[in-house]
């Protein structure tokens, strides 16, 4: 299926409008599109099997442009990130290739437990951080790389929170201070999403016209976002993790208890 059937010109702009808030949100938030996004595919009928694909195809290219603002932005080089991307990658492309296979079940309580953690972490990093000194840059890029990978299988698998969770454990283990945690999270969720797309891709889980289609509204709302974001900084960043948090610990919770 390359477009869905039926799909009327108010429904799809709506649509679009949807994807291009949800860009918003997740450039300012660093994550939490797809709490609009993913029930904005299902409400136009788009077949279930094809929503997380698609959705992370336009995610990714809305997500890139994020990203290269931020990193530009704050003079952050690439290839200091070479080790993250790549095990975000991987991660991203192996949880992919899980989640076609096997249901995420308990993972979700894990979630529930997590949200609120990392909510109250990035209000309170300053006097959570560990004693010490601030890692080597080389071995931020290890450390960084570590976290990537795991996460990026988290993010394949299920999802919810990645760039949140990701902006927090840079924030925890690799010192850095938020702006700067969140602009390499962003950098390394747009490999995990990477990952994830590919083997989305390769399982036939994309509608590639509708994607595309979203992919362009996803560019509008990052740009848009990453602007407020960079002229606002932390003081919108927090809260706006801190709404993300709320939202996704209220789905994942409904949908644990409609599914057990």
């Amino acid at each position: 299926m390359i477009w869905t059937p039926g799909l009327r010109a108010g429904s799809a702009a709506v649509l679009l409008l949807l994807v291009f808030l949800a860009g918003i949100l997740e450039a300012v938030a660093g994550g939490g599109g797809g709490l609009i996004t993913v029930p904005a595919y299902l409400a136009v009928g788009l077949d279930p099997r094809l929503v997380l694909g698609t959705n992370k195809l336009a995610s990714s290219i809305g997500t890139a442009t994020s990203s290269a603002r931020f990193m530009a932005h704050f003079r952050v080089r690439y290839r200091d990130l070479a080790a993250p991307i790549a095990a975000g990658v991987a991660g991203g492309l192996c949880g992919a290739f899980a989640s076609q296979r096997l249901p995420p079940g308990g993972l979700r309580w894990v979630v529930l437990i997590l949200l609120p953690a990392a909510a109250l972490f990035t209000y309170s990093h300053h006097d959570l951080e560990a004693p010490g000194p601030a890692p080597s840059p080389a071995r931020q890029s290890l450390v960084a790389a570590s976290l990537a990978l795991p996460i990026g299988f988290y993010d394949g698998f299920f999802g919810p929170g990645t760039g949140i969770f990701l902006t927090v454990a840079l924030l925890r283990f690799c010192r850095f201070d938020l702006m700067g945690a969140s602009t390499r999270a962003r950098t390394i969720n747009l490999a995990t999403n990477a990952g994830a797309l590919a083997a989305f891709i390769f399982g036939g889980r994309v509608a590639w016209t509708l994607g595309l289609c979203a992919a362009a509204a996803s560019v509008a709302g990052n740009w848009a976002g990453s602007h407020l974001g960079l002229k606002h900084g932390p003081k919108l960043l927090r809260p706006a993790i801190a709404v993300v948090c709320a939202g996704l610990f209220v789905k994942v919770l409904l949908d644990a208890i409609r599914l057990s």
